[in-house]
């Protein structure tokens, strides 16, 4: 097996636990209850601390910190809290990732994500696959990003909100409710509203065109009709094709604790 490449300015505590091929850049720091994945590339003055796992073939760039304890006051020293990033995540430079609160909260990335620089994931966020969160893109505490979804620049997501799968929130949007799978939800003068289905990131994710006309009509009567929700739901189950998008749909709007925007 390969032996990680660590420069000799950078600071690996004994304990840390490298895999192969893992290379650590100039002036890099890396606690002792540390991870880190095969394939791993961990650059100039990049910070990993507390009980993290770094995935394999991850990118973790100059001045992003990982593990690092919750701001959030409630958290009491000496409790174990985690952090996780998966498989071929990429940190941008100064992006933030912070341990959970309560005793064994876990922090995740899943795999595959794009988090730009200046972003931040406070204590016991989920962030799904495929997701990209956008420069200075921020999580408060316990959020949930479903696989693929998009962050716009500067978007701002409240504690416990929920942005579902293939959503995509626009640049400097102030989330204070779930955000629908699917759609797109941009800053406007009245607040934050779903402008529309996610109609070019769905046809380049390859979504059939039956699927996109179904999602427009879910969206039309729930947005346009001036139905309350319920009665919306309830005349999508009728006149919307019944397929496993609408359904999500459907069934996202039912199960949220916060109201959708």
């Amino acid at each position: 097996m390969s032996m990680a490449t660590i420069h000799p300015t950078a600071i690996v505590d004994p304990q840390a636990k490298l895999d192969g091929d893992v290379t650590v850049g100039p002036y890099a720091i890396i606690g002792p209850h540390v991870t880190i994945g095969a394939g791993s590339d961990v650059q100039a003055h990049a910070f990993i601390s507390g009980h993290t796992t770094i995935g394999q073939r991850c990118q973790i760039f100059p001045f992003a910190c990982v593990g690092m304890k919750t701001q959030d006051l409630k958290f009491k020293e000496g409790d174990i809290t985690y952090a996780e990033i998966g498989d071929e995540t990429v940190l941008r430079e100064f992006s933030t990732v912070h341990l959970g609160t309560k005793p064994g909260e876990v922090t995740r990335v899943g795999q595959r994500c794009l988090v730009m620089a200046y972003c931040h994931i406070a204590h016991g966020c989920n962030v799904g696959n495929d997701v990209i969160m956008s420069n200075l893109a921020t999580l408060a505490g316990e959020v949930t990003i479903e696989d693929h979804a998009v962050l716009g620049g500067m978007a701002g997501v409240h504690q416990f909100c929920r942005v579902g799968t293939f959503a995509m929130i626009g640049g400097a949007t102030k989330i204070r409710q779930d955000c629908p799978p699917y759609m797109v939800v941009d800053m406007t003068d009245d607040g934050p509203r779903v402008v529309g289905p996610n109609v070019v990131g769905l046809q380049r994710s390859g979504f059939a065109a039956e699927v996109r006309s179904a999602l427009k009509e879910a969206f039309k009567l729930i947005y346009r009709e001036g139905l309350n929700r319920t009665q919306a739901l309830e005349r999508i189950k009728y006149e919307v094709a019944d397929l496993p998008e609408v359904r999500r749909l459907v069934e996202f709007y039912q199960k949220s604790q916060r109201g959708v925007h």
